[in-house]
C-alpha cells in the first residue's frame, strides 16, 4: 500500500494514495523541471496511469512516501520514471493547487518545486509503466502549445505555467 502524507481533519497523516485522490484530501507532492537553456524536459504519461493517461506533464512529479523527505522523493522519482541520476536539484519554492484530474479524482496538493540544469543529451531510460515519451521544448513554444491544445497537458502543468511560471523559471 502506497501511503502518502495527507491532511485529515487538520492533521498530517499517512493515507493510501488512491483514497487521497478519491476523497480530495490536501496532500504533499513534489514536481521537478529539468531545464536546458530555455528548454524544459516534459514527459507524456503512460497510457496505463490511473489518472491523466497520455497527457504531457513536467519532467516528473510524485508524492513523497510517508516519512520521506521532499528532495529524496524527487531524486527517487527521477530515477524510477526516467532513469535520471546525478542532477543537482534546486528548490524553487512551494505552490498549492486543486484540480479535477478526471474519473472522480482530485489533486489538492502542497507541492515542493525543484529545478535542475541539464543538457538535452541527458541519458534517459524511460519506465514504460510511467512514461511513454519525452521531449525538450523551449518554454515559449510550450506555452503556445498549451494555449492551442490545453487538453493535451495535465492540469497541474497548465496551472504551474499559468500561475507560477516566474517562480519556477525566473521569468514573468
Amino acid at each position: 500500500m502506497d501511503l502518502i502524507p495527507a491532511w485529515e481533519e487538520g492533521v498530517l497523516r499517512p493515507v493510501e494514495k488512491l483514497a487521497v485522490h478519491q476523497r480530495g484530501l490536501r496532500h504533499k507532492a513534489v514536481s521537478v523541471f529539468a531545464l536546458a537553456g530555455d528548454a524544459v524536459l516534459i514527459q507524456q504519461r503512460a497510457a496505463a496511469k490511473y489518472h491523466t493517461p497520455n497527457l504531457w506533464a513536467n519532467t516528473c512529479c510524485t508524492h513523497p512516501h510517508w516519512g520521506e523527505g521532499d528532495a529524496a522523493s524527487a531524486y527517487r522519482r527521477l530515477a524510477e520514471e526516467l532513469g535520471i541520476t546525478g542532477l543537482a536539484l534546486e528548490p524553487a519554492g512551494e505552490v498549492c493547487y486543486r484540480a479535477d484530474v478526471g474519473g472522480g479524482l482530485i489533486e489538492d496538493e502542497v507541492v515542493q518545486i525543484f529545478t535542475a540544469k541539464a543538457s538535452e543529451d541527458l541519458a534517459l531510460m524511460l519506465n514504460p509503466a510511467e512514461v511513454q515519451a519525452v521531449r525538450w521544448v523551449p518554454l515559449p513554444a510550450l506555452l503556445a502549445e498549451i494555449e492551442a491544445k490545453p487538453a493535451q497537458f495535465t492540469p497541474w502543468l497548465r496551472i504551474y505555467l499559468d500561475q507560477h511560471r516566474g517562480q519556477i523559471f525566473g521569468t514573468a
